[in-house]
């Protein structure tokens, strides 16, 4: 599922992150040191490489809601933004922080002219974010970006399973409910 926004291409796929060869940027959902873990965060590093861990050394550690970019090694991106989302619970304003991410992930983008990113659902996996409330917070935080972009024109949701992916579809479709979009399969 895939809508159209400003000339800015929002969609949502059931996949692997590592795989999303036709994105410029993939996001990892990082831990504060930057460095392999599980989840998505252990597929990039794996994927990547230990360059990418060497790389990260010198950004880390980062704190929930920040962002930080290298290089993709030797994943088919060329970039990584890697995003500290908060643990659910814990790490608050919860919904302020989840949103940073999505938002300082956008900006980073934006200074490197980067045309496409993919992004996993950021604190869903081990950080216990409701996965509904964190699709909210997403579309959201996007729809708020989106009059500042103007390099990015690609930005999908690479979802881990088809609940995942229902779930941001019925969000991106509520979110952007009053703005005029084109709407494609």
């Amino acid at each position: 599922m895939r809508i159209t926004v400003n000339s800015v291409t929002i969609g949502c796929i059931k996949g692997n992150i590592v795989e999303q060869r036709d994105l410029e940027a993939v996001v990892n959902a990082a831990n504060a040191q930057l460095m392999a873990g599980g989840g998505v965060a252990g597929a990039i590093h794996k994927t990547a490489g230990p360059e990418l861990a060497e790389e990260c050394k010198p950004l880390a550690p980062i704190r929930p809601g920040e962002a930080v970019i290298t290089g993709g090694h030797k994943l088919p991106n060329e970039y990584v933004i890697h995003c500290l989302g908060p643990v659910y619970g814990s790490d608050e304003p919860a919904e302020e922080l989840l949103a940073s991410c999505y938002k300082k992930a956008l900006s980073l983008a934006e200074d490197r002219k980067i045309h496409s990113i993919g992004f996993p659902a950021l604190s869903t996996g081990a950080f216990g974010y409701p996965m509904e409330r964190a699709a909210e917070v997403a579309f959201r935080s996007i729809k708020e970006s989106i009059p500042a972009v103007n390099h990015v024109k690609m930005i999908r949701f690479v979802l881990f399973d088809r609940k995942s992916q229902q779930i941001h579809e019925k969000k991106i479709k509520e979110i952007f409910s009053d703005t005029e979009y084109i709407e494609s399969t």
